[in-house]
């Protein structure tokens, strides 16, 4: 199943060359890194464990995993972050499999096949965030961790992850995110549950522009992080 769009695929992929610089466009996902990972190694310990990074773009993630103790697997619909992912982890001799792929397909190829499946900053930038999710869900074994994060569609999520973020202080390239495609922590939650993963914890990821300083906080107005447990 194709569910990405080519406007957005090629908006990333056209970021692939600078994706590892600290001070590029790519600040804030630089920025946050740690606290992706904290999000993860807070709910459950990943050394040894098998995980899956869908949408792992460049590898930010992906390699944070494997630096970890973990045996990971990146997937990402562009061949051209794919490829800056797979140089990265080879400069830096990391043992990592990359593969240009969709989350549906491999959700086909490998169902209930990891402990952990890590979803970060990707539902807002595909057609059917819903279909990835279920496809997470298909992923990931008995009793693992699913983590999501995205935006919340709130007026101060407009506000701040887009007239500011791109915008005001140019943190990211204009047309970054879109605001329709935003998603409710409900909603989330909601489709979580559908498909039987159990929301175990949410926390608000705060970016202040002006210091540069990243944090957990009670806020989840505008980027949020989720926590679900398979149920199954």
């Amino acid at each position: 199943m194709n569910n990405f769009d080519p406007l957005e695929t090629k908006k990333f992929s056209d970021l692939s060359l600078c994706w590892w610089d600290p001070e590029g466009p790519c600040k804030p996902l630089h920025k946050m890194g740690p606290l992706r990972l904290q999000a993860i190694i807070e709910q459950v310990p990943i050394s040894g464990k098998k995980i899956i990074d869908i949408g792992c773009g460049g590898g930010l993630l992906t390699e944070d995993l494997v630096q970890c103790g973990a045996c990971v697997t990146g997937i990402d619909n562009s061949s051209e972050l794919i490829s800056v992912a797979k140089q990265h982890a080879y400069c830096n001799n990391l043992s990592i499999h990359y593969e240009i792929n969709t989350a549906e397909n491999k959700a086909q190829e490998q169902a209930k096949s990891y402990d952990i499946v890590c979803c970060m900053e990707l539902l807002e930038h595909v057609p059917d965030p819903y279909s990835v999710i279920r496809a997470c869900a298909q992923l990931v074994k008995p009793e693992g961790w699913v983590f999501f994060s995205t935006l919340h569609r709130t007026f101060k999520s407009y506000l701040l992850a887009i007239l500011a973020a791109e915008y005001v202080f140019n943190l990211l390239p204009r047309g970054t995110h879109h605001f329709a495609r935003f998603i409710k922590p409900s909603e989330l939650a909601k489709a979580a549950r559908d498909n039987k993963l159990m929301p175990i914890c949410i926390k608000g990821i705060g970016y202040n522009p002006v210091n540069e300083q990243v944090s957990f906080n009670l806020d989840v107005s505008v980027n949020y992080i989720i926590a679900c447990q398979c149920i199954t």
